[in-house]
């Protein structure tokens, strides 16, 4: 267990040497604990002295819950998520205010609060606003911290919206990396945001006017975060209807191409067919030029299906440069494309999917100098 405590005064805000055991005289205290659930009685037992309800601090500890607030009279319990400094995975907050402390637990290392309370050692002002208005800070600092997940999801689904008007064989690995983590944030961000709307109408005595002010500012971000999730997510499903039209599309790209080729090798089939009958009075059997004409006639066969075709529409006219590249990769795609979804799904169910946040860290990466 890891205890912090700073001790805020009328006129200044310093981290005491040791954490206090009993609530201040004057001005208030913030108490930070790190604990593994195990470690439960010992975080019962120091914050007794404190006043807060055994049962809620059992709960901050042990349980796992959704963002909510519990109002006990002289205290206040409100859990928060907040991002974790890693990935994008959501940890569990809670926070007790008083009108003379404020304590928050956590059982990982926490992002949002090293940052504020790195912020009210640089800027003891900060923290003149009171407990209530320094949970507000705290719960700002972690929603905000949402909302820019979700603003560079926004670079990273013009890179889907890429990939799936390609038809790109890695796209599923893609969004279903992206979704998942989109996941992950809805189940905290709606919550999240309902358990603000209850601390801005919040009538608890623990709760100033300033307070429940800043509380509202924190509820716009959480509204703002919300809605961009749901954003995000309509997002995903239009990137996906466009890969499956653009999967489609080529799909009936390479079907075009066989059915051209299986039409045209038709009629020369029929007539293989024909000259290779076991009866000795076929025609053009006993002449030695028979074999020219009849490859003449299958090329002109050859030829017209091409113009029919190319005349009614059903394909383009390919220049003397691309007609053969044409054709090929039509015939590669068609062989290619049965293997590529195994390897698609065996990638998808095998590696590990990679996040938002590792896309933050290659859009941050120096680029290599050129060799130009």
């Amino acid at each position: 267990m890891l205890i912090r405590a700073l001790q805020s005064g009328a006129s200044e805000c310093a981290e005491a040497m040791e954490p206090p055991t009993t609530l201040p005289a004057s001005g208030w205290v913030w108490i930070d604990i790190t604990a593994a659930p195990d470690e439960v009685g010992e975080v019962s037992a120091f914050t007794e002295a404190l006043g807060l309800d055994a049962f809620a601090v059992n709960d901050a500890v042990q349980d796992t819950d959704l963002p909510k607030v519990d109002d006990f009279g002289g205290s206040v319990f409100v859990v928060l998520h907040a991002l974790s400094g890693e990935r994008i995975d959501c940890y569990e907050l809670s926070c007790f205010v008083s009108s003379r402390c404020l304590v928050t637990i956590h059982r990982v290392q926490s992002p949002s609060v090293d940052v504020l309370w790195d912020g009210v050692m640089c800027q003891p002002e900060v923290a003149n606003g009171g407990p209530d208005e320094t949970l507000a800070r705290l719960a700002d600092v972690a929603t905000r911290r949402l909302v820019t997940v979700l603003d560079v999801f926004d670079d990273r689904n013009e890179e889907l919206t890429g990939l799936a008007l390609r038809a790109d064989a890695g796209f599923l690995n893609e969004i279903t990396a992206v979704r998942a983590d989109l996941a992950a944030l809805r189940r905290s961000v709606h919550p999240q945001r309902e358990a603000l709307d209850i601390l801005r109408r919040s009538t608890s005595q623990v709760v100033t006017d300033a307070g429940r002010r800043r509380f509202s500012d924190v509820f716009d971000t959480a509204s703002r975060a919300a809605q961009g999730v749901d954003g995000a997510r309509t997002a995903l499903a239009e990137s996906l209807d466009a890969y499956r039209g653009a999967e489609a599309r080529q799909a009936t790209e390479v079907t075009k191409v066989l059915t051209v080729y299986a039409a045209i090798m038709l009629p020369l089939t029929l007539v293989v067919g024909f000259f290779g009958m076991n009866f000795v009075d076929l025609p053009l059997i006993g002449r030695p030029g028979g074999w020219i004409i009849v490859t003449a006639f299958m090329a002109l066969v050859a030829a017209l299906s091409l113009g029919v075709f190319v005349s009614v529409g059903w394909m383009r006219r390919p220049s003397g440069r691309t007609a053969g590249d044409v054709l090929g990769r039509g015939l590669i795609e068609a062989a290619r494309a049965p293997a590529q979804l195994v390897g698609a799904v065996f990638e998808i169910s095998t590696t590990p999917l990679r996040t938002i946040a590792g896309s933050v860290a290659r859009r941050h990466r120096p680029a290599e100098p050129s060799h130009d």
